[in-house]
């Protein structure tokens, strides 16, 4: 049974879930807006909110944590400049958008953004 399980494996082992997660995460905040597919997007959307969550307290701890994940400091730089924008907002940062089915497999795609 999978009761209170949340994490989806994306047939992968951890250390490379967690890379492509990473990954995927740092091109949302390089370009704003992804298209991945549904499950990829559900996957990604907690860790991009957590890392919006610390943007807002914007000191250097944060920056630390957020470099521990991200590894690139010209998105550390996007995304602590990109934080006064969600100030009044207590969460939900990004968003999916359903987009239709991929031709070859009819995987469902979906839209991350940042709003």
């Amino acid at each position: 049974m999978r009761h209170r399980v949340k994490l989806k494996k994306l047939s992968r082992p951890t250390d490379q879930r967690l890379a492509m997660l990473y990954a995927q995460t740092a091109s949302l905040i390089k370009y704003g807006k992804i298209k991945l597919t549904l499950t990829r997007a559900k996957a990604v959307k907690p860790i991009a909110e957590r890392l919006f969550s610390l943007a807002k307290k914007n000191d250097v701890h944060s920056r630390r944590m957020a470099y521990k994940k991200l590894r690139d400091r010209d998105v550390i730089k996007t995304l602590f400049g990109m934080a006064p924008r969600f100030e009044g907002r207590p969460g939900g940062f990004t968003r999916i958008t359903k987009i239709g089915f991929r031709r070859g497999d009819a995987a469902p795609l979906a839209l991350l953004e940042i709003l």
